[in-house]
């Protein structure tokens, strides 16, 4: 992935500790795509805000097709505190992956995350910072569900109704993780630099703030209201494809545990009966042997398996190895579940005496933990390296 990184810095006021709210600085990281419209009246807005009360930065994390970042250029000549402009020609990870490098550059003990539409209001992020001084917190997020919080700047009754949805199926998957967070949507929060581990973040789309929860969860968490604002210019990023992009996020937050992806590795397994039934039904209606027919239609469920496997079970470790590799590895081992489900049968039955039921029962249980332990084991995991080997490990 390639970058391009500007700085443009203007001095930094020299404030005293008694002009400050809580001690501390922050680097405000705001990710940005085709936002030009809404440069200019962020940072007047950060600049009335924020300054005076804490010192800052202003990193823009920019995976713009238009003139976003010269606008970020000529606008930042006006501001008092310095602006960092990290444009990505590849958006990986989408704005939270854009998030991820903005923390990475941070320079300062805080980092508040704030989009670019001038949604969320400047003005809070002291209070976000000194909240989490008082309290101690490592997380702050800035809340529209509790007193004092609004989510009027929501255009429309249906994208209200799908951010309460969205709301109420992550709490309702992760209660410990999102245990006193009432707003894990909210791209509004503060979080120490030193509670960000960067290398277990798996970013996909928007919603940074479930990944931040749900991977490094913080010991201690504060809220803050805050009113979501009407956008000041251009149109909402939100689409169905960033939705199906949420659920695939969700799914890989949910299945991150052996226990829970052996879980979705069963009921995708389960699944694969409709096509290997279809496949079945349409091979022997045109004359073909059921023998052969049903040696076939189980590619189906196997070709099948492999697609639902490949995009929410181990979508992040897909780059150990080709797709072909991964698709031969996968369908070997399918099919030797077959092979093998047999014998074990016979054994069961013969040699310890189990009824005919109770051992494909067994035969079934046996199979499907191996089948699991091997598409992780020689599927997914990544190859081992010979010894003496060096492997370039990426700073943080």
């Amino acid at each position: 992935m390639s970058h391009e990184h500007t700085e443009y810095s203007a001095p930094v006021p020299d404030l005293s500790a008694a002009q400050l709210a809580e001690p501390g600085a922050v680097t405000i990281v705001v990710p940005t795509f085709n936002e030009s419209a809404n440069i200019r009246q962020l940072l007047h807005r950060i600049t009335e805000s924020v300054p005076s009360r804490l010192p800052c930065e202003v990193v823009f994390v920019d995976d713009s097709t238009d003139d976003t970042p010269e606008v970020i250029r000529d606008a930042a000549r006006d501001c008092p505190f310095p602006v960092t402009v990290l444009h990505r020609e590849e958006p990986v990870g989408g704005l939270g992956g854009a998030v991820v490098e903005g923390m990475r550059t941070a320079g300062s003990d805080w980092i508040v995350v704030m989009d670019g539409d001038c949604q969320h209001p400047p003005s809070l992020v002291p209070e976000l910072v000194a909240t989490g001084e008082r309290s101690n917190a490592a997380l702050v997020v800035a809340s529209r569900y509790i007193k004092g919080g609004s989510r009027a700047g929501l255009a429309g009754s249906y994208r209200v109704a799908v951010s309460r949805g969205a709301t109420w199926l992550t709490k309702s998957l992760f209660p410990r993780k999102l245990h006193g967070i009432s707003d894990p949507m909210s791209g509004f929060f503060a979080i120490r630099r030193s509670a960000v581990t960067a290398d277990v973040l798996k970013p996909l789309g928007y919603k940074i703030l479930l990944e931040l929860a749900v991977r490094s969860r913080p010991r201690a968490v504060g809220e803050v209201p805050f009113v979501f604002e009407e956008r000041f210019a251009g149109e909402s990023k939100s689409s169905a494809r960033e939705g199906f992009r949420f659920l695939r996020h969700l799914v890989g937050l949910r299945t991150a545990s052996p226990v829970a992806r052996m879980v979705g590795f069963g009921l995708i397994g389960a699944t694969g009966f409709l096509p290997n039934l279809l496949g079945l039904w349409a091979l022997t209606a045109a004359g073909v042997h059921y023998v052969p027919a049903e040696i076939l239609a189980n590619q189906f469920g196997v070709a099948w398996n492999f697609v639902l496997i490949e995009h929410l079970l181990f979508r992040d470790r897909r780059a150990h190895r080709r797709w072909w590799d991964r698709a031969g590895r996968f369908a070997l081992l399918a099919n030797a579940d077959l092979v093998l489900r047999i014998p074990l049968i016979a054994l069961f039955v013969h040699r310890f005496g189990m009824g005919a039921l109770s051992a494909t029962a067994l035969a079934l249980v046996t199979t499907f933990v191996v089948r699991f332990a091997g598409t992780e084991a020689l599927v997914y995991l990544p190859r081992r390296r010979p010894r003496g080997s060096r492997t370039a490990r990426r700073a943080v």
